[in-house]
């Protein structure tokens, strides 16, 4: 955590007295596992929002608004709110990206199941082949329940139940079936599955009828109308006669780089905290062996690519637009640059992960009518397309050359999956290697496995369609019709700026508001706009992966930048 502890232990001895706690900050704080106390975070909460009135206070003294001071202490008080209010809000994050995982982990120990009845050994078969929040507090369960009749799994489903209802019933179902006749199991552990499955598809519909009204009021009031708005702002100063109103430009720098981008920020925060389950994309970062380090060249790429673009506006005569474009296209390149490289591996492992379900029924089908796992593997290498079957035909030429096990050809140093991050293609060969040592009995199992897989991969891709049918309008306009939307507008509120100071100076009326500076303050809202819909746009589809967001942040602003310096040149030449 290095300087970030140091900070906000520093900001805390800012405000050196007892405070109070609350027990869902203390609980908020021990799920997201915070290196601080909870006293210490509220502390700093204090403190933070006592440095960010004075800094308040000084920007407007320095820039000469002094009427404006009083400004400070809503700030002070908001960042004091943000700043206690963080580890409920990422908590809930949290516990929204591990919900994704639950049909995996249910469908792994329903499985296993099939594979041997016991309940035990089923969940810990699903602890221990997953990763995250949801299989650490499994695996904290089972760990508890050790020298008792219990395996962990009601208590485990009762500690989520709250944000998952479907889970408890799950979770008893899967517990009967050890015990049901061998007539009957098969049946209640279908009904466990399904129990995830429906639940996880009655939350996202639900949860999409439900942001579906938010989501377009803030596209409606906290987009389209304040840019829509901005070509009758030059007009303000000529309003009132010869006096004027005079509004100086830095109010307008409140309005739409300060008190707009809080409020999107805030609607965005208060949207994804209502997300039932997230499906996030594989777990990789720069620290991967395949991914390539390239932060510091994105650095000098993006500085590059930002000079360039802050040169060619001075060169189309919008040198006011410079730091628009440098900041835009340098920010983009850079987010661009640095994250490509975790995307591609991402790719990779998706198309590994796009015939699973065709591998494992052939191999179930195989292992049934009295085939040896191994050599149903190797069959698989050779019938299956894509990166899917070349992960098969690795292990089986593993298998020939080494003679090593199944889980060694998929696991071991030179393993096919050992450096593939997916948790989807790992449950698969964990199983696989208990299909080896069950031999025959296991060759149904499989294929069972394989009928879950699509059906999980149904449930995935359904649940994606549907958030995307209301993150479309987010994605389009924090790429594309936002910024061409206020580079038309501010293109016209220059020509209406340009039409009406010629007329104020000749008539002495209120004086016109400088149209360059209003581009440049509408710029940087265009910037941060793309940011913020962007990150909302892929936390409502994903959850909030830093990689993922980076990249489609950096694409954001790359068509983004542009689009908008464009749309103020061409439209300029055309009124």
């Amino acid at each position: 955590m290095g300087w970030k502890s140091g900070a906000v232990r520093g900001l805390a001895r800012l405000y050196p007295y007892d405070v109070e706690t609350s027990d869902e900050l203390i609980d908020a704080v021990a799920f997201v596992q915070w290196p601080w106390k909870p006293e210490t975070i509220v502390q700093a909460g204090y403190g933070a929002g006592i440095v960010a009135a004075l800094l308040t206070a000084g920007i407007l003294l320095l820039i000469q608004m002094p009427l404006y001071i009083i400004l400070a202490l809503p700030v002070g008080v908001g960042v004091i709110h943000g700043v206690h209010s963080s580890p409920p809000v990422f908590a809930a994050f949290r516990r929204t990206e591990a919900l994704g995982d639950t049909p995996n982990l249910i469908g792994r120990a329903v499985l296993r199941m099939q594979i041997q009845p016991a309940t035990e050994t089923a969940v810990e078969f699903a602890a221990e082949t997953g990763n995250g929040p949801l299989a650490a507090s499994l695996k904290s369960h089972i760990d508890r329940s050790i020298g008792s009749p219990k395996t962990g799994l009601i208590s485990f489903a009762e500690d989520w139940a709250e944000d998952f209802p479907a889970l408890r019933r799950a979770a008893h179902l899967l517990a009967t079936a050890q015990n049901a006749p061998p007539e009957e199991r098969e049946r209640t552990l279908e009904r466990s599955l399904t129990a995830v499955l429906n639940g996880t598809r009655e939350e996202m519909a639900a949860f999409t009828s439900e942001i579906r009204g938010p989501t377009t009021g803030l596209y409606a009031f906290g987009v389209m109308l304040p840019l829509a708005l901005v070509a009758l702002v030059p007009a303000i100063g000529l309003a009132g006669g010869q006096d004027g109103f005079n509004i100086p430009i830095e109010f307008f720098v409140l309005i739409y780089d300060v008190a707009l981008p809080v409020g999107l920020i805030a609607a965005s925060v208060w949207l994804l905290q209502r997300r039932p389950v997230a499906f996030p994309p594989p777990n990789v970062s720069v620290h991967h062996p395949d991914v390539a380090d390239r932060r510091v060249h994105g650095v000098g790429l993006g500085i590059l690519v930002g000079a360039l673009a802050a040169v060619g506006s001075v060169a189309l005569g919008h040198g006011f637009l410079a730091p628009v474009a440098g900041i835009g296209l340098g920010l983009g390149t850079t987010l661009l640059t640095i994250f490509g490289p975790i995307k591609a591996l991402r790719d990779h492992v998706r198309e590994i992960e796009e015939h699973l379900t065709d591998a494992l029924y052939l191999i179930g089908r195989q292992v049934a009518e009295g085939q040896a796992v191994e050599a149903a593997i190797a069959h698989a290498g050779e019938r299956v397309p894509g990166k899917t079957g070349e992960v098969f035909a690795q292990a089986a030429g593993l298998q020939e050359r080494l003679h090593v096990t199944v889980d060694e050809a998929f696991f071991g140093t030179y393993g096919s999956l050992s450096d593939v991050p997916s948790p989807r293609a790992h449950g698969m060969a964990s199983l696989l290697s208990i299909a080896a040592r069950e031999g025959r009995p296991a060759g149904s199992a499989v294929v069972s496995m394989a009928d879950h897989l699509e059906e999980l991969q149904e449930v995935e891709a359904e649940a994606k369609r549907e958030i995307s049918a209301v993150t479309g309008t987010l994605d389009s306009t924090a790429a594309y019709f936002g910024p061409l939307v206020a580079g038309a507008t501010v293109a016209l509120a220059k020509t209406i700026a340009d039409s009406q100071g010629t007329r104020a100076a000749s008539d002495q009326v209120g004086k016109a508001l400088p149209a360059d500076e209003l581009s440049l303050v509408v710029g940087v809202y265009v910037l941060l706009m793309s940011v913020i819909l962007t990150t909302l746009s892929i936390g409502l589809r994903h959850g909030l992966d830093r990689s993922l967001v980076g990249y489609h942040v950096g694409r954001s602003l790359v068509s983004a930048t542009p689009i908008y310096v464009i749309a103020v040149f061409v439209t300029g030449l055309m009124v």
